[in-house]
Formats: structure tokens, sequence, C-alpha cells
């Protein structure tokens, strides 16, 4: 019997509206949102409906909102009688893959993701860090325009999202370096609008900080399969969700490896969940023969209905 895979986005899917149709539709979705207002003393669901996006964006503010509408989403989902057989998310979104999957409770994961987006934003003065996509080049062609550039601590390899896109990360100066050699051997590149240099050595005082919040709150093994950001691999114990959680804010994040491990255990419909379609982008470039259906909207419910019978039967 063919699996379902469940995945949620990353921090960049935020948009604003994000949330409000399930929230008016669905009394499971307000109550998901409810819950999240309360777990951080304010509007949090306002932000994510009305903006403004300066505010939304704020990375703070988008990670945490992000979590909740993802698990709004999922929560309507679950009551319409889906369940995934599996999970994954990117960076931010493996926190909404662990609330589905019972290993982290909702309104803890709230609070961390709040705290998570305030450490990394503390760990590197505004200004001195940078993020580049590049496009067009191998994995081993990237990671060889980051040495030339530098050393790891001053730029690497922060997103490993599908054949041909790699995220690099560090030091402005070293990324801008990195780009330059890049777009030498043909790369197209994409300077990020991002706050810090997320996903490399930089971010190493967030991933202490955080670790000492896990370690105040439950977490249990997961109930279902979860494919860790930092290797690829099941996360299987409390203790390695601790881990690799603590691990993704240093390292990077091993988007394609994931999808390709799902895809090997047995993962023919990927359903992506929340705000955007980025995922389904990355998937399709990864494994072009496994559809994608996204459920944000009301109006997405059918259609993950039909597929998901339909997977159940191939």
């Amino acid at each position: 019997m063919s699996k379902t895979a469940w995945v949620f986005p990353g921090q960049g899917a935020q948009t604003v509206g994000m949330g409000k149709e399930i929230y008016e539709a669905y009394p499971a979705a307000r109550r998901v949102l409810d819950i999240a207002d309360a777990a951080v003393g304010f509007p949090l669901s306002q932000i994510a409906f009305e903006g403004p996006e300066e505010k939304l964006t704020m990375t703070e503010n988008a990670q945490p909102a992000l979590l909740a509408v993802g698990v709004a989403c999922a929560t309507v989902l679950k009551d319409h009688g889906l369940e995934p057989d599996m999970a994954a998310g990117l960076s931010l979104g493996e926190y909404t893959a662990l609330v589905i999957a019972g290993s982290l409770k909702f309104e803890d994961a709230v609070v961390l993701t709040r705290n998570r987006g305030i450490y990394m934003q503390e760990a590197c003065p505004r200004g001195e860090g940078a993020m580049a996509a590049i496009l067009g080049l191998t994995n081993e062609d990237v990671e060889e325009v980051c040495r030339q550039a530098g050393s790891p601590e001053e730029v690497s390899g922060a997103n490993y999202n599908c054949p041909g896109q790699v995220v690099i990360s560090g030091r402005k100066a070293s990324v801008e370096t990195a780009s330059r050699l890049a777009r030498e051997r043909g790369a197209k590149v994409i300077q990020l609008n991002v706050s810090a240099p997320f996903h490399s050595p930089i971010m190493r005082s967030a991933a202490e900080r955080l670790r000492r919040d896990l370690e105040k709150v439950e977490v249990r093994a997961p109930a279902i399969p979860v494919y860790s950001n930092v290797s690829g691999n099941v996360l299987r114990s409390a203790s390695e969700v601790v881990d690799a959680l603590v691990a993704q804010v240093t390292m990077p994040v091993l988007w394609q490896k994931d999808i390709e491990r799902m895809a090997r255990d047995g993962a023919r419909f990927f359903v992506e969940i929340g705000a955007g379609k980025t995922l389904a982008g990355f998937g399709k470039r990864t494994h072009p023969d496994i559809p994608y259906v996204r459920f944000e909207a009301p109006s997405d419910l059918s259609g993950v209905i039909a597929h998901s019978k339909e997977a159940l039967l191939r």
C-alpha cells in the first residue's frame, strides 16, 4: 500500500492572510489558533490574518505563526479522517511535524518557536550575516565555492533543497565572495532578504539557548516517522528529537535527502500543509513522479481527500 507524507514549510512561506479562511470555516482551526494566541500572550493570529507584512515577517512572529497555521490545517485534515504515515518539515516546519506526531505539545512548540526566532536574531547583529540561493550548480560545486570563499565558520551550505538549488549562509563578505565565484561557474544567484544567517555556525549561541528551553518541556518519541533535517534519518526517541532540533540551528537542512528517504520508505503521495507551495516545487525536482497537493484553505480540502483515497488504492 502506498504511504502518504505530510510536509510543512519553514520561514519565508508566510503571507499576510494565511490561516484566515480555515479559522473562519472550521471550529477545530479556531481552537488551535486561539490556543496559540494564549500561549504567546498577544493576538498572533491577527498578525497572520491582517499583518502588517513587516510585523509578520519578524522572525519571532513568523516562526510561531507558521507553526500555528500548519497545526490548524493539519487538525482540520485529521478531523476529516486523514492521517499521515510519515512527516517532515523544512527547518521551522520540523516543529510542526513533531507536534502532529505527538512529540511536542502544541503550546510548548508555539513558545519554543517564538524564542527560537528571538535567539536566532540575537545571535548575529543585523547586517553582518547574509544568505543566498545558488541555482544551477551541483552540491559539490557549491561546497567548493564556499571553501574558496572562506572557512565553514564564514560561509557554508545552509539548505540543500533539491537538485540544482542550495542556499548558502554566513558572514556577509564571505557569502558575497561565494556568490561571485558561483556566478563565474554559470550559476544564478539570488540574495535572500533575511535578518540573520540561519543554519550556520554563527547561530551557535541560539542553539545553546534553545537546548535549555527544550530541556524544560516534555518531549516524547514521535508516534509516526518524522525525518530529521540534519540527517535525513527517522527520529525515534525524545533525546534524538531534542538533539536534532538543537543541531538544525547551526547545521544545514538536508531537505532533498528527507524527500529521497521518505520516497525510499514508501511515500507515494505528499501533502504540503500550511502557507505557500515551495515544498511542492522542491519535491517535483527531486521526485517528479510523486504527486503533491496542498492544504491551506477550505477550497483545497476536496482535492486532498480525493488524492488521499486514490493513494490508498495504489
